[in-house]
């Protein structure tokens, strides 16, 4: 009586199976600390709408980073206001030594809509 559940079951699931195998399945995720180079440390940025992905990020003086900048949401670009550095889209990732220390602070550098003039942050160089 009920054994067209079953064959439909497995059709299904076949079904499932042949375009798991046509579309293949994600790639691995990266890591990204093995793409350092020795000494290095990475910091990265994400840009949601009108928000950054910290309210602060803290960096040690003296040491080489990796800056890299991605947009989750929405078209966002960060501008490190006094250490003449911007990122974005077009130019996503940086190496910088941070050599003074202080508090910067970091405010989207495209115009994005109605939350434009809050998105900030703050960067603490200690």
């Amino acid at each position: 009586m009920h054994k067209w559940i079953l064959s439909t079951l497995i059709t299904i699931a076949c079904a499932m199976g042949v375009y798991l195998m046509a579309t293949g399945l994600p790639d691995k995720p990266v890591d990204e600390a093995s793409e350092l180079a020795e000494g290095q440390e990475l910091l990265k940025i994400e840009a949601t709408n009108f928000d950054f992905n910290e309210k602060e990020y803290r960096v040690k003086a003296g040491t080489n980073y990796k800056v890299k900048f991605s947009n989750t949401l929405g078209t966002h670009g960060v501008e490190f206001v006094g250490l003449d550095l911007e990122l974005t889209k077009d130019n996503p990732e940086t190496v910088i030594t941070f050599d003074k220390p202080g508090t910067y602070e970091l405010q989207c550098s495209i115009m994005c809509g109605q939350g434009h003039a809050s998105m900030k942050s703050v960067l603490i160089v200690e």
